[in-house]
C-alpha cells in the first residue's frame, strides 16, 4: 500500500471517530494557514502478535525505517519512532506498547483475551492497523478495572487499532507560529488543551515543543450500556534546528510523558 493510501484512510477514520478533530483543522485552515502533518502515533500491546514490530510492518514495506527507541518508565511504556527512508517531509510515525509483564495477572488474562478474538488471518494483514477493535463491545467493568491500572491499558480495551493522534507541524504555520499561539488561539475558539505539566512539554534548548488538546469524550456501546469515554486527540509540535542546522527529528520522553495523559478519562465542563 502506498504511503498517501495509508495516511488518507487513517486520517479519515480519525476524524470521523473524532469530529472535533476536523473542526480543529478546519480553524487552522480558514485562517489561512496550510496544516501539515508532523508525526502520526499509535497504541498497542506487546504481546508477540500485535507488538510494535507488527504494527510497523505496513510503514516499513512503504519505505520506512526505524529511527529512534524511547522507553517510559512511570507508564510501563517502549515506543519507536520511524521515518520515511528517502521522500522527505512525510510525517514521522510514532509507535507504543504497553509492557504487560509489568502488570497484574488480571491485566494479562484480559489482554490475552483480547488478543485471541482477534482474526488470525487479520493479524497477518496490513489492514490490521486500520481494524479499531476487533474484540466486541467492551465490558464497562473491565475498563474501569483497567484504569486503575493504566489509563493506557484502559484506552488500548476500547478503541483498539487506531491513530492515537495526528500532530500538526507548526513549523509549517504562519500566523501560529509558536505553541503559546496556537494554544491561545484553541482555546479561544473553546477547545481544551492538556495541561499534565504544563500546556507545553519541552523547550527550545531540547530542540522540541508540544502541546496537545485533550482528548474527545465520546459514548460507546458497553456490555453494561452506554458509557461515555475518551478517544483521540490532536497534537502540535514545534521542532528547532541542532547546532548542524538541522531540524531535530526524534522525540524526547519526558515529555511525550504527559502527553500520553490526553486519553485519560476526564470530565466534561
Amino acid at each position: 500500500m502506498k504511503t498517501n493510501e495509508i495516511f488518507d484512510r487513517l486520517w479519515m477514520d480519525y476524524i470521523h471517530k473524532n469530529p472535533y478533530v476536523k473542526k480543529v483543522y478546519d480553524l487552522f485552515i480558514s485562517e489561512g494557514e496550510t496544516v501539515m502533518n508532523d508525526h502520526i502515533a499509535f497504541r498497542t500491546y506487546n504481546d508477540p502478535r500485535i507488538n510494535i514490530d507488527v504494527l510497523s510492518k505496513i510503514f516499513v514495506e512503504a519505505g520506512y525505517e526505524e529511527k529512534g527507541q524511547y522507553t517510559f518508565e512511570q507508564k510501563h511504556l517502549f515506543a519507536k519512532h520511524f521515518e520515511h527512508k528517502t521522500v522527505d517531509g512525510l510525517p514521522r510515525v510514532f509507535i507504543s506498547e504497553l509492557k504487560v509483564e509489568d502488570f497484574s495477572q488480571f491485566l494479562k488474562d484480559n489482554v490475552k483475551a483480547i488478543v485471541d478474538e482477534i482474526p488470525s488471518e487479520l493479524l497477518h494483514s496490513e489492514e490490521l492497523i486500520f481494524s479499531g477493535n476487533q474484540w466486541g463491545a467492551p465490558s464497562y467493568d473491565i475498563y474501569e478495572k483497567l484504569r486503575v491500572e493504566s489509563e493506557y491499558a484502559a484506552w488500548f480495551y476500547v478503541n483498539g487499532f487506531t491513530a492515537n493522534h495526528f500532530t500538526v507541524n507548526v513549523n509549517a504555520l504562519k500566523k501560529f507560529d509558536t505553541l503559546q499561539k496556537v494554544n491561545e488561539f484553541l482555546k479561544k475558539n473553546g477547545f481544551m488543551i492538556n495541561d499534565a505539566g504544563g500546556e507545553i512539554q519541552g523547550t527550545p534548548e531540547e530542540l522540541l515543543e508540544q502541546s496537545s488538546t485533550k482528548a474527545g469524550i465520546a459514548p460507546i456501546n458497553f456490555i453494561e450500556g452506554m458509557f461515555e469515554v475518551t478517544n483521540c486527540y490532536y497534537e502540535f509540535a514545534k521542532r528547532y534546528p541542532d547546532k548542524d542546522g538541522k531540524l531535530y527529528s526524534g522525540f524526547i520522553a519526558k515529555s511525550a510523558d504527559k502527553i500520553f495523559q490526553s486519553t485519560d478519562l476526564y470530565k466534561k465542563g
